[in-house]
């Protein structure tokens, strides 16, 4: 046990005084020692109900023949950040919390990690750290949230809160009905309700192998979420005797399984920036190309919110990721999971409960993925679209471009009703560097919407996109305005051509045009000079390289 280097040996009499200090009875000094990294926040309504998991994980590393000792991991609610400064540190704050496991785990020799985790940067995060220090580790998400109900009618957070924006500004709904949907969008505990980027990670962490089968979809009010934490606790010390470390399990066809998973389910874009920076901390390459080529085979066979009908509580009482390995089984590969069962094991004992929710490869919703790599003259290195949200008349789209070097500048257009049919919406200097952070777009996004306008404006960034955004939306376009992308010298008026079916994304401009521009192209001040931030955009890379930090 590696836990040895701090609790036995005449040198180590002093870290035994400290670590009795703490309570722990002799009996227990040589069981593993287990770290339970909980993301627990009163802020984040996807994580306060973790209080209750952490009992049932103790419990059950207790029963397993563990000792636990909890420590605190950093969590930000994007929701409650979006829109303003606060988003800044939405993406940034990954590294923190995977240098966070990194730091605690090592420091102390723990002998394995449970982590507890719900929504959009944590569980990334999360995966990261124990992509690097390599010990047995099992993730436990929290579970999404019950939707909200009003007036018999079923809510989500973004679709009824977000785009409510702009139907309130068009004049759509009245000051008593937008009171009403912020009451009653979000009834408790738990991620938010479609396959947004909380809940697009869980599944996609399930299918990775690192949580129990059906930790991804159990709704965060359930006892079947409290047994999930229970067993979770009890067979990290299973992991830890049979040296099940999470690269045995996280191997390249499990992250090809993942994204598989992602693709049918139709998931957020954030994706394509986790999956690569996990796998790199698993000494894994993951290109972008990878993603479009999966897209090619896999269909999308799951409608789910933002831009389909179905919720998380629909998914789990569908049969949750199981039943989704089952449909995908014979693209899917055999691989290693925390429960030491194979991929095909689980599919073959899962059952589907509903075809619609989970419909056959053969009656798809869309013949393929839910995301797309595009690329052009453009987005030389790519960009990102989910090509599921996207309506068949907006998939080719050409428009003029309005042009803003910030999301408030867009805001204030979208809202002030400046923004018209056939319009492109260009976003830039919002990338990882230039945001720095690569703040997400929801907002912008959920305004046109409620104004009417997603199947007549599109919209493009070097930011990107929450996982509840729908429409002709291309985000992670690389390389970044700041970085002297060809984004940094569109101008209002320039024409634009997307066309998601031939993974274009074009400006009508000659080579030599966008040549003599870069030449004129001067690089702005940062927006942000001190801190964490400042330091966050000098390291990181690209958004086509996951957004990792630079070694």
């Amino acid at each position: 046990m590696r836990s040895k280097a701090v609790k036995e040996g005449l040198e180590r009499v002093p870290h035994r005084a400290l670590l009795y200090a703490t309570g722990i009875p002799k009996t227990e000094m040589h069981k593993p020692f287990i770290g339970v990294a909980t993301s627990f926040t009163d802020i984040i309504p996807g994580h306060i109900g973790m209080r209750d998991l952490e009992r049932f994980i103790e419990k059950g590393i207790h029963t397993g023949g563990g000792y636990p000792f909890f420590f605190g991991i950093p969590g930000i609610c994007d929701g409650i950040a979006m829109g303003h400064r606060g988003m800044h540190y939405s993406l940034p704050s990954r590294e923190l919390i995977a240098d966070s496991i990194e730091t605690i785990a090592e420091a102390h020799q723990f002998d394995g990690l449970v982590l507890l985790t719900n929504c959009d940067k944590i569980t990334p995060g999360m995966l990261m750290g124990v992509a690097r220090v390599n010990i047995p580790s099992i993730v436990v998400t929290a579970g999404p949230m019950l939707s909200g109900h009003l007036k018999g009618k079923r809510l989500s957070l973004v679709n009824d809160t977000f785009e409510a924006i702009g139907k309130y500004k068009k004049g759509l709904i009245s000051d008593e009905e937008l009171e009403a949907l912020e009451e009653c969008a979000c009834p408790g505990e738990g991620s938010c309700q479609g396959m947004y980027t909380a809940n697009t990670m869980a599944c996609v962490t399930e299918a990775l192998g690192m949580s129990l089968e059906g930790c991804a979809t159990a709704l965060a009010v359930s006892s079947k979420k409290k047994r999930i934490a229970f067993e979770s606790g009890r067979r990290i010390v299973e992991l830890i005797k049979n040296n099940l470390t999470p690269r045995r399990i996280m191997t390249r066809r499990a992250f090809e399984n993942a994204i598989m998973v992602d693709l049918a389910l139709g998931g957020s874009t954030n994706t394509v920036l986790h999956i690569p920076a996990i796998a790199h901390d698993a000494n894994i390459d993951l290109p972008l190309e990878v993603f479009d080529k999966l897209s090619r085979m896999i269909p999308h066979i799951c409608d789910m919110l933002p831009s389909g009908r179905y919720y998380l509580e629909d998914l789990d009482y569908a049969g949750g990721i199981p039943a989704v390995l089952k449909r995908l089984k014979e693209k899917i590969h055999n691989t290693q999971t925390v429960s030491e069962k194979g991929t095909f094991a689980i599919a073959d004992s899962a059952e589907i409960r509903n075809e619609d929710v989970i419909r056959p490869l053969d009656n798809a919703y869309h013949k393929e993925g839910g995301i797309a790599i595009l690329k052009g003259n453009l987005a030389p290195e790519g960009a990102v679209v989910k090509q599921s949200a996207v309506s068949r008349e907006a998939m080719k789209f050409e428009g003029i471009a309005k042009v803003f070097d910030s999301e408030e500048e867009a805001m204030r257009a979208i809202l002030g009703g400046d923004i018209k049919k056939g319009d492109i919406v260009v976003i830039r200097y919002e990338g990882p560097k230039g945001g720095p952070g690569m703040r997400e777009m929801l907002s912008p996004t959920s305004a046109i919407v409620g104004m009417g306008l997603s199947e007549s404006v599109a919209l493009i960034t070097d930011g990107r996109f929450s996982g509840g955004t729908r429409g002709p939306c291309i985000g992670h376009i690389s390389p970044e305005a700041l970085e002297g992308g060809p984004i940094a010298i569109v101008k209002n008026g320039d024409k634009i051509i997307i066309d998601i079916p031939k993974r274009n994304i074009e400006i009508k401009l000659s080579n030599r045009d966008i040549k003599d521009r870069l030449k004129k192209w001067r690089s702005p001040q940062p927006k942000i000079k001190t801190g964490y931030l400042s330091r966050y955009a000098k390291m990181v890379s690209s958004a086509g390289k996951g957004a990792i930090m630079l070694k």
